[in-house]
């Protein structure tokens, strides 16, 4: 009968682990007595004295040399579990609505990426328990490494992305101490030399590299190439028509053709639209003033300058629109709408002139609620929706609505964003996107430049003149 002992307690490794044979082949690893115990028992050895030299050795340390400390051990585990499962809410939260809903296919890959990054993080939080504990899977401890590789590159650019603003938005409460916990564990994770066990070190390596690329190129392209290089085309037309006579009353109807068509790729919303007919009237001079102080002078005051007209002056005789506030002119659209104007057969005007103007937002550029912006608010009846400018008038309608980037990144760091239009008949139309809400304060001048050109805000115009001469000399004169 061999004296050999037949149980073999190897020395702790860098954990506190120590590995036990059992007859010369490996039976597992344990941390504390408990644990040889409890696997001496699964083996059918629970009579075995632990403290005979004839049945048990001992390597690098007796039987008390357990340096393991459960406590530490899993309070990590639980931190890096939870910080990862919290990583994979922020990262899906910010990519599923770009993957789910946006425009471009760009923004659904980008969108896609960070669903798909939260997900590997969710496999690390899976595999942490099992990396802090036995490591029966071999790439465990290089998949939390990448889990917190994305959580440390997510929450780096989100605060790069806030300190552009440094605006106060919920997101931050997340993204801050998430990057300081993955700064932590990354630190952690380094030191413990995390990636040893992977089969294929190198192409891990590459992989990571890869999906880091294709994430930065497609975040790039989503937010400033492809809506930079899609042009904006609008053809807007108004004209007047072949004037009739209104047989019943000393009026006369003017025809007004408008049309507007957008000729671009890119699909927008409406923001405000506006067109409005005015009559001239005028001074007239057979001799005129020539010297450069009139011409100077005529020019500062209407714009326009001749030498035998002058005293410009433009009344409002017809206002109206073609678009609701958050309509969407597609790529491609064209609509046209048919207005008659009546004015008295005597009028004193020597012109009609219509202005038509369009102010719109890019769709590749943001989202409008739509839904909200559309409600009509009469400043009359609310006062909480009063234009607050001097140029607005008492009879003025108000349209708000909650208005997104089209990068949700964008969205998280910044705080909430409204776009607000006001329209009158006897003024011309207002807008701002700012984080103005009818809650007190005023809209901030420079901001609100800074969003419109974020979002593409752009109003194109089209103007037409007819002499009223032109107009009544299609009507024969009236019997006296």
């Amino acid at each position: 009968m061999s004296i050999r002992p037949w149980v073999v307690v190897e020395p702790p490794d860098g954990r506190g682990l120590r590995r036990v044979t059992v007859g010369g082949a490996t039976a597992g690893s344990v941390w504390s007595p408990r644990g040889l115990r409890a696997l001496l028992d699964r083996m059918g050895y629970a009579d075995t004295d632990l403290d005979d030299p004839t049945s048990v050795c001992w390597r690098g340390g007796d039987r008390n040399a357990w340096p393991d400390r459960p406590w530490r051990r899993r309070t990590t585990m639980v931190v890096m579990v939870v910080g990862l499962l919290a990583s994979m809410v922020l990262n899906v939260l910010i990519g599923w609505p770009d993957a789910s809903g946006a425009l471009t296919f760009a923004q659904r890959v980008s969108g896609a990426l960070f669903v798909l990054s939260g997900l590997v993080q969710g496999a690390g939080a899976v595999l942490a328990p099992g990396y802090w504990g036995r490591r029966e899977f071999r790439a465990s401890g290089a998949v939390v490494l990448l889990g917190v590789l994305i959580a440390l590159a997510t929450d780096g650019l989100l605060f790069l992305m806030w300190l552009e603003e440094t605006e106060y938005t919920p997101c931050l409460l997340a993204f801050l101490p998430l990057g300081c916990w993955s700064v932590w564990a990354l630190v952690l994770l380094v030191r413990e030399k995390a990636w040893k066990g992977v089969p294929q070190p190198k192409k891990f390596a590459a992989g990571v590299f890869v999906t880091a690329l294709l994430t930065g190129v497609s975040l790039a392209y989503s937010t400033l190439y492809q809506p930079a290089t899609a042009p904006m085309r609008f053809a807007l037309e108004a004209e007047f028509g072949r004037v009739r006579e209104d047989r019943s009353l000393p009026f006369v109807q003017v025809p007004l053709k408008l049309s507007v068509k957008n000729t671009g790729e890119v699909s927008v919303y409406v923001i405000i639209n506006d067109f409005t007919v005015y009559g001239r009237t005028a001074r007239y001079s057979e001799r005129g003033d020539s010297s450069a102080q009139a011409w100077k002078e005529s020019f500062q005051r209407e714009e326009e300058a001749e030498r035998h007209v002058d005293g410009l002056t433009y009344q409002r005789l017809s206002s109206g629109r073609l678009y609701e506030p958050g309509d969407v002119l597609e790529a491609g659209q064209e609509d046209t709408r048919e207005h008659v104007v009546q004015i008295p057969r005597n009028m004193p005007y020597d012109l009609l002139h219509v202005d038509l103007q369009l102010t719109y937002m890019r769709k590749d550029r943001g989202r409008i609620d739509v839904e909200h912006f559309r409600e009509q608010h009469e400043s009359w009846r609310h006062p909480r929706y009063t234009c607050r400018a001097a140029r607005c008038p008492a009879d003025t309608l108000a349209y708000t609505g909650r208005v997104w980037h089209n990068n949700n990144l964008v969205n998280v760091t910044r705080k909430p964003l409204y776009v607000t239009a006001f329209w009158s008949p006897t003024s011309h139309p207002l807008y701002s996107v700012s984080s103005f809400h009818f809650t007190g304060g005023w809209i901030d001048p420079a901001a609100d430049r800074r969003e419109i050109g974020r979002f593409g805000i752009a109003t194109r115009h089209a103007d037409g003149e007819i002499s009223v001469a032109e107009l009544l000399s299609f009507i024969p004169p009236a019997p006296h």
